[in-house]
């Protein structure tokens, strides 16, 4: 819902996210939804960070989920959901749900949500939150660094496709990436355009039909109330998503 538009302000939406925190809150600050796990999971914790603070929801440990990522994040400069089995190299999945989740804290907290931290102000969440914004701000610069030096998705030792999928255009993505979901990120970070999006922004444009649109490529499985667009169709959530990365960078 929050990918479809709802209002930050939805009281149903706004009770669901405190049920997210109050049930999924672990020990080591991040989320936890899994009974038998004995740890976070850094996939959940970023999307229920995106969720937290775009339905505006106001409680302390939304700040610890910070500490959480900042823990996880990896010498490559993104996250990996398995770097606990060793992994060792940034997952481009696990890295787009933490940059989205860092994203919606800075809206939230730094500079763009001002009018919330100027409330805050005599709280203590609101010193934490001014804490923590620059770490938000260095995470984030650091993701987006490891996602251009794979050029939106390809390997950085061959330079080949790192995933077929990253290449198919999805909507909802889920968990899932894909050069659009970066790109669109990209954009609402208002990040200067780098020639190592040459490529992606390249393929975007080669995906657009004849009559201007861009379909819907790839679907992935998992529970949904009904289904909104088809699989070889035109897609008006990817057009839309695809028109105004384009627009930002000036194509």
């Amino acid at each position: 819902m929050k990918e479809l538009g709802l209002h930050p302000s939805n009281k149903q939406a706004l009770n669901a996210c405190k049920l997210l925190i109050d049930k999924g809150f672990y020990t080591d600050n991040g989320i936890n939804l899994v009974k038998t796990w004995k740890r976070s999971e850094t996939c959940i914790t970023g999307m229920t960070l995106s969720l937290l603070c775009y339905f505006n929801l106001d409680d302390e440990r939304i700040h610890k989920l910070i500490d959480y990522i900042a823990k996880e994040q990896m010498k490559d400069g993104g996250w990996n959901c398995l770097s606990f089995l060793g992994a060792t190299h940034s997952s481009f999945n696990t890295t787009i749900l933490v940059l989205e989740g860092l994203r919606e804290y800075e809206k939230k907290f730094g500079l763009e949500g001002s009018k919330i931290a100027r409330m805050q102000e005599r709280m203590q969440v609101g010193k934490v939150a001014r804490m923590q914004v620059g770490k938000v701000a260095r995470m984030q610069s650091e993701g987006r660094e490891f996602l251009l030096k794979h050029k939106l998705f390809k390997s950085h030792r061959t330079g080949e496709v790192a995933d077929i999928k990253f290449t198919r255009l999805s909507f909802p993505p889920c968990w899932h990436y894909d050069v659009l979901r970066a790109l669109d990120y990209f954009r609402d970070c208002k990040a200067e355009y780098d020639i190592r999006m040459d490529d992606a922004i390249a393929l975007l444009k080669k995906k657009q039909n004849p009559d201007g649109t861009w379909p819907l490529q790839q679907k992935y499985p998992g529970k949904v109330w009904f289904d909104m667009e088809s699989v070889g169709k035109p897609s008006r959530w990817n057009t839309l998503r695809a028109l105004r990365v384009l627009k930002f960078y000036n194509f």
